[in-house]
């Protein structure tokens, strides 16, 4: 299977053309590339097919194999792999997802996509702006914000010292999530900053994630805490989020970079 590996943030994933390769179980697939000793390692798979609808589709696997509705770094570099690899011949393109169709404005330099800006949509509250849940014997207030797959946003005092490899799963699998959910740990710095870690479900703890990024954003400016356009810090990087008021989306800028190329056998 021919593949290229690519990252947004350092959220990485392993990009397939299904334009002209066939990925016969991309479950199966998603944890054999996955795996960082004995595959490529990544947070996961996404395939890019034709669409009757869009420019491409995006079909996307955590690294557990489930499959994932939405991923916005994931999207980004999506766009960048199909204008630098001649797929699509304009900057502005849509992409078919598991949460609908994404417009995508992409950043061209030198012939080759730097940065891309998309609009994720109406970011949608599935909770109280502070609703309290217990986990681990330990009472937490999140705020609920779905960007086509879920997040609960708990803001902390410091996200970077916490013990996410202990807390995160028991977010990702409690009983008020049935559907398991992505958790973003968030501490507001200003008005215009925001410091974010994140455990993914399916993936674990990852150094970005664009629709995690968002949602946290967007429950911060529920809160009334932050402006309409702040940048969210993450391990990997920044991602520049702004909520557009008039059309009432939500848009994520950010890189997007290819890593390098090749074959994977077995599959």
């Amino acid at each position: 299977m021919k593949f290229t590996k690519m990252h947004g943030c350092g959220n990485d994933y392993v990009y397939v053309n299904g334009f002209r390769e066939l990925v016969k179980d991309p479950s199966a697939a998603a944890i054999r590339v996955s795996d960082r000793h004995f595959g490529i390692g990544s947070d996961g798979l996404i395939i890019i097919r034709p669409s009757g609808i869009a420019d491409c589709e995006m079909d996307m696997y955590n690294a557990d194999g489930s499959r994932g509705a939405m991923c916005g770094n994931g999207i980004r570099c999506v766009g960048k792999y199909v204008y630098d690899h001649g797929i699509v011949d304009h900057p502005e393109i849509d992409v078919a997802t598991g949460s609908g169709i994404k417009h995508l404005k992409m950043t061209v330099e030198n012939g080759k996509v730097s940065s891309v800006t998309v609009n994720m949509g109406q970011p949608e509250q599935t909770s109280g702006l502070d609703e309290t849940i217990l986990v681990d014997g330990k009472e937490w207030k999140f705020t609920g914000i779905s960007m086509g797959n879920p997040h609960a946003v708990v803001f902390v005092e410091d996200p970077w010292t916490m013990d996410l490899p202990k807390i995160g799963p028991s977010f990702e699998t409690h009983e008020r999530f049935p559907d398991r959910t992505n958790t973003e740990f968030i501490h507001v710095v200003d008005r215009g900053h925001i410091d974010m870690r994140v455990w993914e479900r399916g993936s674990g703890e990852t150094l970005a994630c664009g629709t995690g990024c968002c949602a946290c954003a967007a429950a911060a400016m529920l809160h009334g805490i932050v402006d309409d356009r702040v940048d969210v810090k993450v391990l990997g990087g920044t991602l520049t989020i702004e909520w557009n008021r008039t059309d009432n989306c939500i848009y994520m800028t950010g890189p997007a970079t290819e890593v390098f190329s090749g074959e994977i056998e077995g599959l």
